[in-house]
């Protein structure tokens, strides 16, 4: 027995031990492994979940505790640098020296009390219970007098004390505001050109949550059959998109669980059907998608090909890739073959196919919506490890090509280092391949820009911000 469980109890005050919220401690468990093991949210949470529903039973762990849980780990995680700033104005010592599973409560805590309509003493209350069970009294007190710091004012009111003046240093001033690392803010509002309010609008959009929009596979199911699905609408620009305006549970889904149908940004699915719908000089039987992993692209090329008689070959580097890919196009009624190779050295043979699709490696700033963990681990320095990457994948991409082929260069990142600087780079080094106009390819989407290439937008589109554009192989 130790000391302290000797010690006598202070009079009126019996021991209590600590009552385990399932909620707030698995959204703690999420945040953990997202910093302790460079995890992503969106594959932590569902087995966690699930653990959660067995081991608490349906009727102590429903629908919306799952919504609130989700809720507390993404908006923790998107308005992580806001919170930092408001948390290092309640402390009197560095943000750095404080442990990262008291920031983790913490961070909670504040977003409960700035971020959601939970009342102010049930946010504190649950947050101390929460820091009593994962780090004992001792810290629990401190988390207690910062988020009672933290509870007298709102968000508002924080941001109007934590944020530099716009005037001083706009970029700083918006990092705050919006949550975004400083170079983030930089690269995003050079990419996006304009004035603030461009910049301010993509910046919120990355910290809204972003609705489940599914892909219906053509030949496999119709968007007609899940419009019937509850809160179900269709996409706004992908004639195979349907989304789920009220959220919902994909897997509950007949035509997904059986691969029919997938989950997928409808940007996603623009890049696809642009591709698939480019004009071509000869023949159009052999397709190849170079960097398929993990296999949303590929299962809508398949199905697409599949329907005028034409092959894919879906290619991933990474074996464990390699497999959701085949999982993804599972059922595919076309010929198919996926493959696990290098698109840096490439075992076909050169112009062996019609169209390609390069959907290559990158920051996935385009993307921070979904993975709002990655805007807090990506570095500048990434870019130095992804264009010479991407640069050969393209390379690769117009030698696999046949004369009189496409070629679509996609990212999930508008930075112009890894899109526009990409491209035009390498059209240098390929006199023969020219840019073709990828805006008509996508009927009714309004502000694609000058062209010829394409740039999607959060903001704007309600997509992920992926990035197009189509080469035509001319000699």
């Amino acid at each position: 027995m130790s000391d302290q469980s000797r010690r006598p109890r202070p009079a009126g005050k019996p021991y209590r031990r600590p009552k385990k919220d399932p909620v707030r401690m698995l959204a703690f468990e999420a945040l953990r492994a997202v910093d302790e093991r460079d995890a992503y949210a969106n594959l932590v949470l569902p087995p966690l979940l699930r653990k959660a529903r067995e081991k608490e039973g349906p009727e102590k762990f429903d629908g919306r505790d799952a919504a609130l849980a989700t809720e507390l780990v993404y908006g923790t995680l998107r308005r992580q640098g806001t919170y930092d700033a408001v948390i290092a104005a309640c402390i009197d010592r560095p943000l750095r020296e404080v442990d990262p599973p008291v920031l983790d409560v913490l961070s909670l805590g504040v977003h409960q009390l700035l971020g959601t309509r939970i009342p102010t003493h049930a946010a504190v209350s649950a947050s101390v219970e929460l820091a009593r069970v994962v780090l004992g009294d001792g810290r629990a007190k401190f988390v207690n007098a910062v988020l009672r710091k933290v509870a007298q004012d709102d968000l508002e009111g924080w941001i109007a004390k934590v944020a530099p003046p716009y005037d001083d240093d706009p970029e700083d001033h918006l990092a705050v505001v919006h949550s975004h690392p400083r170079w983030v803010v930089s690269a995003l509002w050079d990419s996006l050109g304009g004035g603030r309010a461009g910049i301010e609008a993509l910046l919120a959009a990355d910290n809204e949550r972003p609705e489940v929009t599914l892909v219906a596979r053509p030949g496999r199911a119709t968007t007609d059959e899940l419009l019937r699905e509850e809160s179900a609408v269709a996409g706004r620009w992908s004639p195979y998109a349907v989304r789920l305006a009220e959220g919902g549970e994909p897997g509950a889904i007949e035509a997904v669980r059986e691969g029919r149908a997938g989950v997928q940004d409808e940007g996603s699915q623009l890049v696809a059907v642009a591709l698939a719908n480019a004009p071509l000089d000869g023949p159009d039987e052999k397709w190849l998608d170079g960097c398929a992993g993990p296999g949303g692209k590929a299962a809508l090329l398949g199905a697409l090909a599949a329907e005028r008689g034409a092959a894919l070959l879906a290619s991933e580097k990474q074996p464990h890739r390699a497999g959701l890919v085949a999982k993804a196009l599972a059922g595919n009624p076309g010929p198919y073959q996926v493959i696990a190779a290098d698109g840096t050295k490439p075992p076909w043979r050169p112009g062996s196919f019609d169209r390609v699709l390069m959907d290559v490696p990158c920051t996935g700033l385009g993307a921070l919506r979904r993975r709002p963990e990655a805007r807090w681990r990506r570095r500048p320095e990434d870019l130095e490890g992804f264009g010479p990457l991407q640069r050969g994948l393209l390379r690769t991409a117009l030698d696999s090509v046949r004369v009189g082929g496409v070629v679509g260069y996609a990212t999930c990142s508008p930075h112009l280092a890894e899109t526009r600087a990409v491209v035009q780079d390498v059209l240098k080094q390929v006199p023969d391949a020219e840019l073709i106009d990828a805006r008509p390819l996508l009927p009714g989407v309004p502000e694609l820009g000058e062209g010829p290439d394409v740039q999607l937008w959060p903001h704007v589109h309600g997509t992920d911000a992926m990035y197009l554009a189509l080469i035509r192989r001319t000699g």
